[in-house]
């Protein structure tokens, strides 16, 4: 293998290696939080009050660290805590988004994941040592962590982006994007594995794992190949010498989405033999330097504005399992909460299988919409299946692993492969930074949707019942297909116009 080429492998593979760990420990410290809910509640609350009380034995009266009367009153109050969390977590996506085509993105990375680790151990940790309990302090704390966990996904996808090009990016994508749900599985054994000692200590276990994990970030993240002394163009291309397989873009295309239809007419044909019988290299034009594109720009981009609609509503429904199924689990069949915990696992090994092989096939189809499409109207029944969840942890967790295929999928997809789509479209040639600015804009909506759904979650469930729950998540679910359904019937057409030329060929 040429020295070279196994250098930028070498450095291929460290930052993907590292910007997976990245996300997944900060989605296993943010998982802490919907896992340990029911503690919290329990510490919050008077004992006579709340049912689950006694199995923690809370050392000091209720006097001294109540904040509500009711369980009811605390449950509201977790959803408005994870809506204050995604809704500065939206604002900070918008920003970072912007602030990753500009300042190096492992400064970014770092600064995001060592702060959120210091305030989640501020806010679940130090609290409890000190007994300090304050409404506005516990707010104010977790504005302060969405704004810096939301750092770290832009810039994660941006740092991806720069180093796998389009082809088999759905598969790729859809293989790293399942660090969220590594993330969520980590931090659902971690918290169980602790929180017999008291909440506190799964907090504290999460937060210095992150932190450690940022100081590695710092030192050890390649943020593309211009770092190891290659552009990218040059990368893309000696990632073909190296394989030996024909390129499947242009470096003239390389940023054109692949959904786009003139993909194979341009597309050009050259073996490895014949780049070795040429006399010399062709000299390499000089690199423009990148120039950041601007937000409304890249809020206009084709596709960007629907796909941040439809993952506003898909969202919503994906992170309220990821918020709240611990807590269901645990009330609705009265299981304890550290089974609860690991039960719910199950979504999670759900989507990751959900998001690799839907990448994949449609890698192989050349087109997205219609993949999510279906997998979201699948995602419909399922929702309706596990709201009729007979109590029985086997059942329970394969309609689980089921409805996380349907719904965790089709949001991993969303938020990487179609981002980063999204973000090297042929309009930007002249302006490439702008993976991460789209990536913030459609994480960043998808997260304002979610945020305006914990508090409603909470807030039907305390007046309606769980029931209506998930007919309120189905609804929501329809309406991402609602969203999606222009660009399903623009792909369709091609598809089939496509199909249509090709039939007169033959």
């Amino acid at each position: 293998m040429n020295p070279a080429g196994f250098f930028c492998f070498s450095a291929e593979s460290r930052s993907s290696s590292l910007s997976l760990p990245s996300y997944v420990l900060l989605h296993a410290s943010r998982k802490t939080f919907s896992n340990v809910k029911v503690s919290i509640s329990a510490q919050w609350t008077p004992s006579v009050q709340n049912d689950s009380a006694p199995a923690f034995s809370p050392n000091e009266t209720w006097e001294d660290n109540h904040l509500f009367a009711d369980e009811k009153q605390a449950t509201l109050f977790l959803g408005a805590l994870d809506s204050i969390f995604l809704f500065s977590y939206a604002v900070g996506l918008y920003l970072s988004g912007i602030i990753g085509d500009r300042v190096n993105l492992r400064y970014v990375l770092c600064f995001g994941l060592c702060g959120s680790a210091i305030v989640e151990f501020l806010f679940g940790t130090l609290t409890e040592w000190l007994h300090v309990y304050n409404v506005y302090l516990y707010c104010s704390l977790w504005v302060l962590n969405g704004l810096l966990q939301s750092a770290v996904w832009p810039c994660v996808v941006a740092v991806m982006g720069n180093w796998f090009g389009k082809t088999g990016r759905g598969f790729v994508f859809g293989l790293w994007s399942a660090c969220a749900s590594v993330g969520n599985i980590l931090g659902a054994f971690l918290a169980s594995s602790v929180l017999k000692y008291g909440y506190e200590y799964a907090f504290l276990v999460t937060s210095v794992v992150q932190f450690a994990g940022g100081v590695v970030v710092f030192f050890g993240l390649l943020t593309s190949p211009k770092e190891v002394g290659k552009s990218r163009k040059k990368y893309e291309r000696l990632q073909r010498l190296e394989t030996g397989l024909s390129p499947v873009e242009t470096d003239t295309d390389s940023h054109r989405p692949l959904m786009s239809d003139e993909e194979e007419d341009e597309q050009e044909v050259e073996t490895y033999s014949q780049r070795c019988r040429a006399d010399q290299p062709p000299e390499e034009p000089v690199d423009e330097p990148p120039h950041a594109i601007g937000f409304f720009q890249a809020f206009r981009l084709p596709g960007v504005l629907l796909y941040s609609l439809a993952y506003a509503c898909l969202k919503l429904v994906n992170y309220s399992f990821f918020f709240w199924l611990p807590f269901y689990l645990s009330n609705n069949y009265g299981w304890k909460e550290a089974k609860a915990d690991q039960l719910s696992v199950w979504y999670d090994v759900g989507g990751i299988v959900g998001g690799t092989l839907q990448g994949l096939i449609s890698d192989f189809m050349g087109k997205r919409a219609p993949v999510l499409v279906f997998s979201l109207v699948m995602a419909m029944g399922s929702l309706v299946g596990y709201s009729r969840s007979p109590n029985d942890k086997v059942i329970n967790a394969v309609i689980l692993a089921i409805t996380g295929f349907f719904i965790g999928g089709p949001s991993n997809m969303i938020s990487s492969a179609i981002s980063a789509d999204l973000g090297r479209q042929d309009i930007l040639r002249g302006s490439q930074e702008a993976l991460a600015t789209v990536t913030g804009i459609v994480d960043g909506t998808g997260s304002i949707g979610a945020a305006v759904g914990q508090y409603l979650v909470s807030l039907i469930e305390s007046r309606l019942g769980w029931m209506s729950v998930f007919y309120f998540f189905i609804v929501m679910t329809g309406g991402s297909i609602v969203f999606i359904a222009p660009l399903l019937v623009r792909e369709l057409r091609d598809m089939w116009r496509d199909r249509q030329a090709l039939r007169h060929q033959l």
